[in-house]
Parts: structure tokens; sequence; C-alpha cells
């Protein structure tokens, strides 16, 4: 729609795809957050595919900081490299992720890390439609902004933590 929205009326439009986003202010239904509750509570977290996943994990702030960035990379007339710009219309999509795929196991222990305590893992079969591995190409936002996201699983996982806790008085 968007696409079409920018080839008929010459509006330049950006659509930005984000990566399993992750951090301080997220939604609770995601993984973080019941992983994180019941490590905390001691209760099973339940790991699908054994934990043989792969995942593009991108920190909050380094998302909000992106977000911003892009703000004046608006769509011109030509394309530039690595673009999925349109020749038809100044329209293009671009991949919030930090190009870093990580082990949905060693993502766990990240966790575990961060709030203090061991997981009991419940490691369950594949559940039907999961993806066994996503990985944003960032080479078009890293061009668009001047630089890759920077934030290391290990360090924005400890902010979490930290934001976690203190906001659940735990």
């Amino acid at each position: 729609m968007g696409h079409s929205y920018s080839h008929l009326f010459g509006t330049p439009m950006s659509f930005f795809r984000f990566f399993t986003v992750y951090g301080p202010w997220g939604r609770a239904a995601v993984a973080l957050f019941k992983f994180s509750r019941g490590i905390i509570e001691g209760t099973l977290i339940n790991i699908c595919n054994n934990g043989d996943m792969v995942r593009d994990f991108t920190f909050v702030g380094d998302l909000a900081e992106a977000v911003v960035a892009l703000i004046n990379a608006v769509p011109g007339k030509t394309a530039i490299a690595g673009d999925s710009f349109s020749p038809v219309a100044p329209f293009r999509i671009v991949n919030i992720g930090a190009g870093k795929p990580t082990q949905l196991l060693d993502y766990t222990a990240e966790i575990e890390r961060a709030v203090g305590k061991p997981a009991v893992r419940n490691l369950l079969p594949k559940q039907p439609g999961d993806f066994p591995a996503t990985e944003a190409s960032h080479d078009l936002l890293k061009t668009l902004i001047g630089r890759a996201l920077t934030t290391p699983l290990s360090i924005g996982m400890l902010e979490f933590g930290r934001w976690y806790r203190d906001y659940y008085s735990i």
C-alpha cells in the first residue's frame, strides 16, 4: 500500500523492518518478559525447537537512535549501494537490526545473567510456523546512518535486567 501511494503521488516513504527488539519497556507477551518472569519465579520456561533457533536481537536504544537518524534519509530519485529503493517510486524498506545472529540458548543465558538466576528450561519441539533463523541485512542501514548498531547483547541485557528488577521491585 505504501509503495502504491508513493508511486501514485510521488510521496517519499521509508518503511522500517525491526528485528527482534529487546530492552526496557517492552511488551510483556514476548519471550524476554516471559523468560525473565519464569526464571525469577523458578518456573519452567518453554524453549521451542530445543533452543535451536537464531535471532537477530536488536537493543531498543539502538532501534530508537536508528529511527531518529533515518528521519533525514528521505528516498531520493536514485538508489544508493545496497538500497531497496523502488525504480518507480520514492520508496524504500530499511532493516533495523544488529546483523549479529544469536542462538536462542545464548540469549537465554544472557537473560539468566541479567536477572541473576539460572533458568529451569523446558525444551520443546519446533512449533508450526516458527522460522529457524532471522537475520537483518543491515548494509543499507549502515549506509544511510553512517554506522552499525553497536550495543552488544550482553550489555543491552544487563540494562534490561536492571530496569526489570527496578520496575517490578524485585
